[in-house]
């Protein structure tokens, strides 16, 4: 192997929305992933690495990875050894609370003061692990920070497992800036099927962008429009020589 390859920790975040735990850890991830350890860490998309994600499971086969739960049900730690080998380290979020004697975290969406506290907690420790894994030492300085934001209408790259960038795109939903991902790629597969922009193609690009993003029901026709907007966009814009 490589000594690039060995430079790098794929983090494997749960993807459950049921309870504060799983945004916990989900934010915690992003963080050590944007801020404390970029050059070092890598992402595995939980979803894809399920569905047989060949490029997610390779890296998590030749490379270090460590999974962050919410809860005790190890959702992220059960498939990483199911599917690949068995992680370097493990965290639940619910276990880091009780041992640091933290409120439990609420809010699904937004969280509480108690959730961005715990966000902070697991994103330490989970740097700690990072390092750990790759043999540095207690205390070696950190990684120079990326940004932490693009500008405005921007795309910026989240580096993930199969050494390709997964585009985030930047919308404007019931006046609120809300974060999509993959929408160049899911709007290139569907109008390269001829997926067109009738009342049946809007509704085949909402439900393939669902699968990807989560999508608050309450706010559903919102996201709907703006992604029917983004695709008109794509295709024209795809018209032009």
């Amino acid at each position: 192997m490589s000594e690039l390859l060995e430079r790098k920790v794929g983090i494997v975040a749960c993807s459950g929305e049921e309870l504060a735990e799983g945004t916990v850890a989900r934010l915690a991830a992003l963080k050590v992933l944007n801020e404390l350890r970029p050059h070092e860490t890598v992402t595995i998309c939980l979803p894809l690495f399920l569905a047989g994600g060949a490029g997610d499971r390779a890296f998590a086969r030749l490379h270090p990875t460590i999974t962050v739960d919410g809860c005790d049900l190890r959702c992220a730690a059960r498939a990483t050894e199911l599917y690949s080998s068995k992680p370097a380290a493990s965290l639940v979020v619910n276990e880091l609370v009780a041992e640091g004697g933290l409120e439990r975290p609420e809010g699904r969406r937004r969280l509480n003061a108690a959730g961005k506290k715990a966000v902070a907690v697991t994103a330490e420790r989970l740097a700690a692990l990072v390092d750990q894994a790759l043999g540095k030492e207690a205390g070696a300085a950190p990684a120079v920070p990326e940004p932490a934001s693009a500008p405005h209408g921007a795309e910026r790259e989240a580096t993930c497992a199969c050494g390709s960038g997964i585009a985030v795109t930047k919308l404007t939903i019931d006046g609120q800036a809300v974060e999509l991902i993959a929408l160049p790629l899911i709007f290139r597969h569907l109008r390269d099927r001829g997926v067109g922009q009738d009342a049946e193609g809007v509704r085949q690009l909402f439900e393939t962008v669902k699968i990807y993003n989560a999508v608050p029901p309450e706010a559903e026709a919102g996201y709907r429009e703006a992604v029917r907007r983004e695709y008109a966009a794509f295709c024209e814009k795809e018209k032009k020589p």
